[in-house]
């Protein structure tokens, strides 16, 4: 945890915004100065908005936005994005945009005047916004790569000293390989994803932490196969957020839970090594409810929290180990601004009471507020504990580098399962329905879920099993049709570098027989390569028809090596 890596970034705590936002950042950089905040991602250096015509430059407002940025104390990235349509065919036959390798010369001109004029105040470049996004439906990761090396060139012949990032939406690691594959490599100095997915396991208390603590792992995993020489390089997450409307309106999952949200990125983040997080974003603009401040300026609880974190983990924390509380809550321990410091929550959100053995000061970061007690009530909603025991504090260190639990340690075995009762035993193999939902939808005696749970047909294999490294694994299901005995099947859908947007469908297709007894359906899987894109490994997909009419009695997948 937290390897020793030179930050590109004066700070982990970062922030970011929308196209409407960063094109104003007097409405809302200040506040974001305040709380201590110290990095910003770009100031709208976007292609189509400094350039509006060919031998046409337009930079006065580029130029005033980042020395406000800058005159505030905020250290900013820059964004190389954008393809005017006076540069060529920015969209394609569908509407949608495209990456400008029809026209490399011009983007190339583009990349070097900008970080010309920029040397000395931006020297973080970012190329393109979360690829395979906002590209041709016929573009793959190659025309990324070549977008990737005519970026590099321009930019160190402008400005050798500045830095190149490789980009990627989501934990689209498979994306990043391809890329690297096809002619990135050796061309980029740091990385960014956007782990929208991964963080909503975790918010929605699915008892995912194991997975988002596996970005970084995973990545440097990945370089280690394709890219040597990089390694290790820095890892920033130039996205992330969670919007704050209330649940069912958009995406929203209210504003303390966005909250919390925030301190358990921000949190596991750091723990990781991540460099820098830059919270999407510091106000609203036109991307909802997903702002520090709301569109007046008032804050929110994620303002709060956010305030809280930098105040007592100080500047720049770093990660000393974790520990599992009562035998199960995640807690990580860090050396603060005014000493070491855990800040921990409710695995799966279900409450706890925690006795610390002698007094210790906590706060809720939500708010603020503090007490000092011996005991606390753990919820899914983290605290910040400060003064704790010199002997936790042994224990959390002694876990620095020791594999990350989910629920046991699978790091050696050969196989994991999930299997599916009045109990659910999951060995190293997780769905996305929640236990709750499992009790509701048992089956025939208590033996089995339908197939048809939101959620209970995706697959989330721990981390430390498969690691994203290429295995040939079987992957098995005992299933059989409903009590109607309606007909019913499925194929697999699983990661996979050859899908075309990171998952891949398999070509067997399973009918279940009938209900009279269990089958077991098999796959051999020669091109999985699990990395946790969206938050899960694989999923069982009927068709219309079929509607996932069956009920699942247990999982299992098997190294084939």
């Amino acid at each position: 945890m937290t390897p020793i890596i030179p930050s590109i970034c004066p700070s982990p705590f970062g922030i970011g915004g929308d196209h409407l936002t960063t094109q104003a950042p007097e409405k809302w950089i200040p506040q974001m100065a305040a709380i201590g905040i110290r990095v910003n991602r770009s100031p709208h250096t976007n292609w189509d908005n400094v350039q509006p015509g060919i031998n046409q430059w337009n930079w006065e407002p580029c130029d005033r936005r980042v020395r406000f940025i800058m005159e505030n104390g905020i250290d900013t990235g820059g964004l190389l994005v954008g393809y005017p349509e006076w540069a060529g065919p920015n969209r394609d036959a569908s509407g949608r945009g495209r990456m400008p390798v029809d026209n490399l010369p011009a983007w190339s001109t583009y990349v070097f005047e900008a970080v010309k004029r920029y040397k000395g105040k931006i020297n973080r470049w970012e190329v393109w916004n979360e690829p395979p996004n906002f590209t041709g439906a016929d573009q793959t990761a190659a025309d990324y790569a070549k977008l990737v090396v005519s970026a590099h060139e321009a930019a160190k012949a402008a400005d050798p000293d500045c830095l190149i990032g490789l980009a990627a939406k989501s934990v689209h690691i498979n994306y990043l390989e391809q890329a690297i594959r096809a002619g990135a490599k050796d061309r980029f100095d740091f990385i960014t994803v956007h782990p929208y997915e991964t963080l909503n396991g975790v918010l929605r208390n699915q008892g995912t932490e194991a997975i988002f603590m596996s970005i970084v792992p995973n990545i440097r995993r990945m370089l280690g196969r394709v890219n040597p020489a990089k390694t290790r390089v820095p890892v920033i997450i130039t996205e992330l957020g969670a919007d704050s409307d209330p649940p069912g309106t958009n995406y929203g999952v209210g504003p303390d839970v966005a909250a919390q949200a925030l301190v358990k990125a921000f949190t596991m983040s750091i723990a990781q090594g991540v460099d820098c997080i830059q919270w999407f974003e510091g106000m609203d603009g036109d991307s909802g409810a997903m702002g520090l401040l709301d569109a007046s300026g008032k804050p929110r609880p994620t303002y709060t929290a956010l305030e809280q974190m930098i105040r007592h983990l100080g500047s720049t924390p770093a990660c000393l180990g974790w520990q599992l509380l009562n035998n199960k809550h995640y807690a990580f321990l860090f050396e603060g601004a005014a000493g070491p410091l855990l800040i921990t929550w409710a695995y799966k959100g279900a409450p706890d009471l925690l006795d610390f053995g002698a007094p210790v000061t906590v706060v809720h970061p939500l708010t603020g507020e503090s007490a000092h007690t011996q005991t606390c009530d753990l919820t899914a909603s983290p605290v910040i504990v400060t003064g704790i025991p010199s002997g936790l504090v042994d224990a959390a260190k002694a876990n620095r580098h020791r594999p990350f639990p989910w629920e046991g340690d699978y790091s050696h075995a050969r196989d994991v399962s999930i299997a599916f009762g009045e109990k659910t035993e999951a060995k190293g193999l997780h769905t996305q329905a929640g236990d709750e939902v499992a009790k509701a939808v048992l089956a025939y005696g208590g033996s089995a879920r339908a197939g048809d749970v939101p959620g209970g047909n995706m697959f989330m294999i721990d981390p430390n099993f498969l690691c994203g490294d290429p295995v040939p694994v079987r992957i098995s299901a005992v299933v059989r049709r409903n009590e109607a005995n309606d007909v019913a099947g499925f194929r697999l859908y699983y990661e996979s570098p050859n899908g075309r947007d990171g998952y891949k469908a398999s070509s067997e297709w399973f009918p279940v027989p009938d209900n009279k007894q269990w089958h077991t359906a098999t796959f051999e899987l020669h091109d999985a390569q699990f990395v946790g894109m969206y938050g899960y490994s694989f999923s069982l997909q009927s068709d219309e028809q079929t509607q996932n009419k069956y009920l699942i009695k247990s999982v299992t997948i098997e190294k084939m090596e």
